[in-house]
């Protein structure tokens, strides 16, 4: 199982890159970032540092999303850092969240994000691909490569993520769950006469190393409002008809709204509606051996690389913990 790691890019724009830096010197192989331009920095300009002063790592969005770029300009975006390092990059996409919805608009289509997979991943192999009814391609695309990964919660965006996906991104870290959205994406490609072991599996979550479970609960608490979204969402469209298990629809029905100033931040005052019993199941707490407990459960349902997000109180001695005593103990069993 590959672990990777997922920041924000909250200026400055150095401190990112040189934790990215830490995260390859411990054994870290992906380096992911959140895509929310109102929110935080621009994150492709700070790809190019991240490569430029790393061998080894890859790096992408958690997630981007079709609204806010035009497609080619993410295509080019994500060729043009291939060119210069060397294929490094994976585009993790889904509908959008915060981007969008911090405009003022809604999440793009399913239909719009298949178009909008397809292109970029067409474009940045080299290929012809079809631009609203016009072909285009980058004549200085030379053995060019992109895996495109897609985070999903709900059956359509399941399903899409198994006909298209050369990833699946599930962003919580329950295995109950992780189970249920796994089963559905291979269903679908196998459905689509894809092979579901074609499909690389990543789940991402808040993991926090130590013993005080009461503080770290109140540090990843953000995460369950964030998910929380995502799953308003889906019940908003179907309702709670079994759309996704009944432990995401149950938890949001005291959700009172939320504000993205606070988005992904711990503290976020518009996530009290969140039970200590979705941060445990939702987020890796508690000290090595129980982080080691539940990779372990992910890795059999087949997750190929758990990612961690560290927007908490103690970013450093989690990624130390992990690069010193959990990759190691996992790269062992």
């Amino acid at each position: 199982m590959d672990i990777g790691v997922v920041f924000q890019c909250d200026p400055p724009a150095s401190e990112v890159v040189r934790l990215a830096k830490q995260a390859e010197t411990l054994g870290f192989s992906h380096v992911w970032t959140f895509d929310s331009h109102l929110l935080w920095e621009e994150p492709f300009v700070i790809y190019s540092q991240i490569l430029a002063q790393t061998s080894r790592v890859k790096v992408g969005p958690m997630v981007t999303n079709p609204g806010t770029r035009d497609w080619t300009v993410t295509a080019s975006l994500f060729a043009t850092l291939n060119e210069m390092f060397g294929n490094r990059t994976v585009c993790g996409i889904g509908r959008g969240d915060s981007a969008l919805r911090t405009l003022g608009y809604k999440p793009t289509t399913i239909a719009e994000l298949r178009e909008c997979v397809t292109l970029i991943r067409e474009l940045a192999h080299g290929r012809e691909a079809d631009y609203k009814g016009r072909p285009v391609h980058f004549p200085w695309v030379r053995d060019g490569e992109l895996e495109m990964w897609i985070a999903a919660y709900g059956p359509r965006a399941l399903a899409l993520a198994g006909e298209v996906g050369d990833g699946y991104i599930l962003q919580l870290a329950d295995p109950d769950i992780a189970a249920w959205m796994i089963k559905s994406v291979r269903a679908a490609a196998e459905k689509a006469g894809r092979d579901p072991a074609s499909i690389t599996f990543c789940v991402a979550a808040p993991a926090y190393v130590g013993e005080d479970l009461a503080h770290q609960r109140d540090q990843t608490r953000w995460f369950g409002g964030m998910v929380g979204n995502h799953v308003a969402d889906i019940v908003t469209r179907y309702g709670e008809s079994g759309a996704v298990p009944q432990a995401l629809t149950d938890y949001i029905r005291n959700r009172q709204g939320y504000d993205y100033a606070e988005h992904g931040r711990a503290g976020n005052t518009h996530t009290d509606f969140v039970p200590d019993e979705i941060v445990d199941r939702f987020c890796l707490l508690g000290p090595v051996e129980a982080h080691l407990e539940k990779l372990q459960q992910l890795r059999e349902l087949g997750v190929d690389q758990f990612a961690l997000y560290l927007q908490h109180d103690d970013k450093e001695n989690t990624l130390h913990a992990y690069g010193e005593k959990i990759i190691p103990a996992l790269a062992s069993r």
